[in-house]
C-alpha cells in the first residue's frame, strides 16, 4: 500500500514538473521580447538580458506609436478584425443554419460541393485574378469578402445546431416567427459557446493575417499591421529602418523597434481571451426547455 502511495505521488510530482516545464517553454519567449522591447536599444545589443530590463527605457515605444504609419495600420487592423470576424460569424452560422434543416432540396449536394473545396482550391493565382476582376484590389474590402465564409467553421456550428432541441424553433414559429427571426432571435442567443469560439478563432486569423496585405495591397495606408511588423523584419537587417520607417534617436536601434512592434501588435488580441473564455463551457443550455 505505501508502495503505491509513493508511485502516486512520484507520478504527481513528475506530471507536476512536466507542466512548469512547458508553461515555461511557451511564456517564457514572450517575456524575453516584452523585457528586450522595454531595454535601451544600443545597450540591448550587446546581449545577455534574459530575466529583467538591464537598462529601462520606453524609447522604442514611444517612437511606435509616433510613427503615424503604424497607428493607421493599428487602425486598419482593429477595424477589419471587428467587421471581418462579425460579417464572417453571421454569414457562416447563417448558411450552416440553412443547411442544417433536413428538409432543404439540395441539401447533400451542398455539403459535397463544400467537403469538396476543404481539400481542392484554384491556388493563388486564379484567387487574385478573381480578386482583381471583381475589383477588390487595394480595397478595405479585400480583408472581408474572401474570409466571410469557411465550410469547416459551417460544420462545427451544424454540429451544434443539431443538439437544439426542434421544440425551440416550434414554439417560435406557433408564436409567428419566420425563419430569419428564428435564426437571429432563437438560434443565436443559445449558441453563443459556438459562436464565441468561431469568432475567437476567426479574429485571431483577422488579427494576424499579413498575407493579404503583402499580395493584395500596395496603398500603404491599407496594410494592416501585421504587414506592417512584417515590413520592419523585412528591413531589421539594415540600419536604414531606424531613418526612414521610425526617424528616431540613436538609442533606437532596428531590433529594438521591431521588438516593441512585436509587442505592441500581439497584446491586444491576448486580452481578449478572457472576456470569451467564459463562453467554452458546455452544457450552456441545460435547462432551457424542458419536453
Amino acid at each position: 500500500m505505501q508502495t503505491r502511495l509513493r508511485s502516486e505521488k512520484f507520478f504527481d510530482w513528475f506530471n507536476t514538473l512536466v507542466m512548469l516545464l512547458i508553461c515555461f517553454a511557451t511564456l517564457y519567449p514572450v517575456w524575453y521580447v516584452l523585457i528586450n522591447s522595454l531595454n535601451e536599444g544600443t545597450d540591448a545589443m550587446r546581449g545577455g538580458i534574459y530575466w529583467l530590463p538591464r537598462v529601462f527605457s520606453l524609447e522604442s515605444y514611444t517612437t511606435v506609436f509616433k510613427n503615424d504609419g503604424l497607428m493607421t495600420a493599428f487602425g486598419i487592423t482593429v477595424a477589419k478584425t471587428v467587421l471581418g470576424t462579425f460579417i464572417h460569424v453571421f454569414f457562416t452560422a447563417m448558411v450552416a443554419y440553412a443547411i442544417s434543416q433536413r428538409e432543404l432540396v439540395g441539401r447533400k449536394l451542398y455539403l459535397i460541393v463544400g467537403t469538396i473545396t476543404m481539400f481542392f482550391s484554384g491556388g493563388l493565382i486564379p484567387q487574385y485574378l478573381l480578386l482583381r476582376d471583381l475589383g477588390l484590389l487595394d480595397t478595405f474590402w479585400v480583408y472581408i469578402f474572401p474570409a466571410m465564409f469557411s465550410f469547416f467553421d459551417l460544420i462545427i456550428f451544424m454540429t451544434f445546431f443539431r443538439e437544439i432541441p426542434y421544440g425551440l424553433e416550434e414554439a417560435a414559429k406557433m408564436d409567428g416567427a419566420n425563419d430569419f427571426s428564428i435564426f437571429v432571435r432563437v438560434i443565436i442567443p443559445v449558441s453563443m459557446p459556438v459562436v464565441a469560439t468561431i469568432a475567437l478563432f476567426h479574429g485571431v486569423y483577422q488579427w494576424n493575417d499579413y498575407f493579404a496585405g503583402v499580395i493584395y495591397v500596395n496603398d500603404p495606408n491599407l496594410q494592416p499591421i501585421q504587414t506592417f511588423l512584417y515590413r520592419i523584419v523585412a528591413l531589421s537587417g539594415s540600419n536604414q529602418i531606424v531613418s526612414t520607417v521610425t526617424g528616431v534617436t540613436k538609442t533606437v536601434t532596428s531590433q529594438s523597434v521591431k521588438l516593441a512592434t512585436m509587442v505592441v501588435a500581439t497584446l491586444p488580441i491576448v486580452f481578449v481571451y478572457p472576456f470569451l473564455q467564459k463562453y467554452f463551457v458546455k452544457g450552456f443550455m441545460i435547462g432551457s426547455m424542458k419536453e
